[in-house]
């Protein structure tokens, strides 16, 4: 097979110098490029050495013991593992697409609302007070309206439904033990917390759009209400699309806001795959550490294929990829 000729602009042809010595010259660059080089390997990469457990049975006490698919078997049909697993599986995609949509729907409405505001001062001040709910760890917001929410004194919201008449004393709701009632909390919760943060992206594209489309719908005689039908909210589409095709990958990285939040009270509606897999690995007098990796490694590759269709998305609506 013959070897590649480059030529430059002129004609002459490319000499490139051998890869050690092209190594040796940039040096530097090599150096400096090592620690996180080293950080990737030691952080990202090995720990997948651990994917072989998922085909063992391997406990805290006594020896670990290769049993195949058994796990995966455990996981998908096993008459005592496999319910709980297929409804940790159903809410983890129920939750987090339709928390997906709800929050991207929300940003773009509070966007929009921004954007539409003439007094500078009052928009910046708003955009602080909205953005400042995502700055909170999920236990600091999970306390807050856990208080909230409560059915002792504290709880505000209680308090006023029995003020206001709408229940009786004895009749107050545990929101967050109630399976009607924890995912609209849940959502809501979402809402309040990262739609200020979602609209930062929205707002960049919204400057970007000439002002030129606006005075030609003046002239045009467009109700404001009518520029933002057929001129804001066009220009927003692609990015909206892109954001949620951008946000669907990682659908299965849910855990820290249910954790938080969730109970045995409502499992059925609130277990998803990671926070499955920390209770097979942490509330189990003797756990298997086979069959949480199994699953892990299952959510894994859920997650990656997840991955590939929104890279597929993303090279059609957008004409390239996200990976």
């Amino acid at each position: 097979m013959r070897k590649k000729v480059q030529y430059t602009s002129t004609g002459e042809v490319v000499r490139k110098k051998p890869l050690s010595k092209r190594i040796w010259n940039h040096r530097g660059y090599y150096l400096m490029f090592l620690p996180v080089f080293l950080f990737v390997l030691i952080m990202y990469y090995w720990p997948m050495l651990g994917i072989r457990f998922a085909f063992f049975t391997y406990k805290p006490v006594g020896p670990k013991t290769f049993v195949g698919l058994k796990h995966f078997q455990s996981m998908f049909i096993d008459p005592l593992k496999a319910p709980a697993f297929w409804q940790a599986f159903k809410n983890t995609l129920e939750l987090s697409i339709i928390k997906l949509l709800i929050t991207t729907f929300a940003s773009v409405i509070v966007s929009v609302f921004l954007n539409e505001m003439k007094n500078l001062f009052a928009k910046k001040t708003l955009q602080t007070i909205i953005y400042l709910p995502h700055f909170m760890s999920w236990t600091v917001v999970a306390s807050i309206f856990t208080l909230i929410l409560s059915k002792s004194e504290t709880g505000m919201v209680n308090g006023l439904l029995v003020q206001w008449g709408i229940i009786e004393q004895s009749e107050k709701i545990f929101f967050l033990a109630d399976k009607g009632w924890w995912r609209p909390i849940y959502y809501m919760v979402n809402i309040w917390k990262e739609t200020g943060w979602g609209t930062i992206i929205f707002l960049a594209t919204l400057s970007g759009i000439n002002p030129e489309l606006y005075e030609a719908a003046d002239i045009d005689g467009a109700s404001r209400l009518q520029k933002i039908g057929y001129v804001t909210m066009p220009a927003l589409a692609n990015t909206i699309i892109t954001v949620l095709i951008l946000n669907l990958a990682k659908v299965m990285n849910l855990f820290e806001s249910v954790f938080v939040m969730y109970n045995i009270a409502v499992y059925d509606v609130s277990d998803v795959i990671s926070t499955y897999i920390y209770r097979q690995t942490f509330n189990t007098f003797t756990p298997d550490y086979g069959f949480s990796t199994a699953v892990g490694l299952f959510k894994s590759l859920v997650g990656c294929v997840l991955v590939l269709v929104c890279n597929y998305l993303s090279k059609k609506t957008r004409g390239r990829g996200i990976v």
